[in-house]
């Protein structure tokens, strides 16, 4: 990590869902707490909590230096909705094969 860059990974003990015009798209009660320096908490779900036969996927790729090349997800009516990182760095490896949503519900 970068000097002040931290990445922390936890696991979550609270239920959370994403939901997009009214259809559940993921839920679950095993997600991880991702907590970045400058970025909102962002919790990541296991791929096999997330209905990944609703969602289309995308072109668009983004690289971070801390997590590695993440490939998104769509909507027909939003695209780049989910993202994942299939092959993350070491020091994150815990978010292989999760997903994480721009908004999500806790509970």
């Amino acid at each position: 990590m970068a000097d002040g860059h931290t990445i922390t990974i936890e696991q979550g003990a609270r239920r959370v869902r994403a939901v997009h015009g009214g259809q559940v798209l993921a839920e679950s009660d095993r997600p991880l707490v991702l907590r970045e320096t400058g970025c909102p908490v962002r919790y990541y779900l296991p791929a096999e909590d997330v209905r990944l036969d609703l969602l289309t996927p995308s072109d668009t790729h983004t690289y971070c230096p801390f997590k590695g090349t993440a490939s998104y997800w769509s909507l027909p009516d939003a695209a780049d909705l989910v993202w994942s990182y299939p092959d993350p760095e070491p020091d994150v490896a815990e978010i292989k094969d999760h997903l994480c949503f721009y908004e999500v519900e806790v509970s």
